[in-house]
């Protein structure tokens, strides 16, 4: 297929590929029909053969050139699932879609300071685990990492000081970025407020700016309720977080409009996370992540 996309890529190549998508053609009636010289059309037909969209046959005098539909078709259907995978419902490119539009809006509100102040997100999950093991998942860094980032990064570095007056450190970086060889994709400090553990975590938390300055403050309160889940495995957890945002820059608007989003995200691989987990799991390490 590579063979056959580098062939059409060449438009000399593409108008040979449509006038034999016409009729069968010898050498010296497509270069007329082109526009070209006999020698240059000569070796575009070879590419096309040897790409396996073009076959030929000696007629007397001539060679006679004709297109083979079915890698064509092979290609089309190759191009119309990568097409439906970037349609896909719910996928990563609806996800992009609704954050440029999440980002437009923002942008256009962006015009002064303090022009997101008050702006308030809530968030609620029913987690099918008790809250003992909810509040591990919030403050045990280990746990943390795995789920407190949208689904296209990953946490690099994390510190997370589950007490009033504990600091708050997030490095992330590109999801696919592995080796951590690529640039960061963003930082944020803060300090937790209250930690009362099963029952309520408050922290304030700002994303940096390039120039290291905060982007905003928000102000984020976590408040978890045992629950029963009904189904004979024990209790589970209501979990409310109510995110209020103070401080913004202009400089905030792309900050701002990814709240909504990400932050769900990770509350959606925060779910996954505690209804795959045995609940004898011992306790994690409770140290910083790197």
């Amino acid at each position: 297929m590579d063979a056959l996309l580098a062939a059409l890529a060449d438009p000399a190549r593409l108008r040979l590929v449509t006038l034999l998508a016409e009729r069968p053609r010898p050498v010296g009636v497509l270069a007329e029909l082109a526009g070209a010289r006999q020698p240059q059309t000569t070796k575009h037909l070879q590419t096309l053969e040897r790409a396996g969209v073009v076959t030929s046959q000696r007629s007397g005098q001539r060679r006679i050139y004709a297109l083979d539909a079915a890698p064509l078709r092979d290609l089309a259907a190759a191009l119309l699932r990568l097409a439906d995978d970037a349609d896909r419902s719910g996928g990563p490119g609806t996800t992009y879609d609704r954050y440029g539009r999440s980002l437009h809006a923002e942008r256009l509100a962006a015009q002064e300071t303090g022009w997101a102040d008050g702006r308030s997100f809530a968030f609620h999950r029913s987690l099918a685990a008790p809250a003992d093991l909810v509040w591990r998942h919030l403050t045990e860094p280990a746990l943390l990492a795995q789920w407190w980032t949208p689904d296209d990064l990953r946490m690099h570095h994390l510190v997370f000081e589950a007490r009033p007056g504990g600091r708050i450190v997030q490095e992330y970086r590109d999801a696919e970025d592995t080796d951590g060889s690529g640039p960061a994709a963003g930082r944020a400090e803060g300090v937790v407020e209250d930690a009362r553990p099963g029952q309520r975590l408050t922290y304030r938390i700002s994303p940096v700016l390039p120039d290291g300055s905060p982007a905003f403050t928000a102000h984020v309160d976590l408040g978890l309720t045992p629950t029963d889940t009904g189904t004979g495995t024990g209790t589970g957890t209501d979990l409310d977080v109510h995110w209020q945002l103070t401080d913004s820059t202009v400089d905030s608007a792309d900050f701002v409009a990814g709240i909504e989003i990400g932050f769900g995200q990770g509350l959606d691989k925060l779910a996954a996370a505690l209804a795959a987990t045995p609940r004898d799991t011992d306790s994690t390490s409770r140290r910083s992540t790197t």
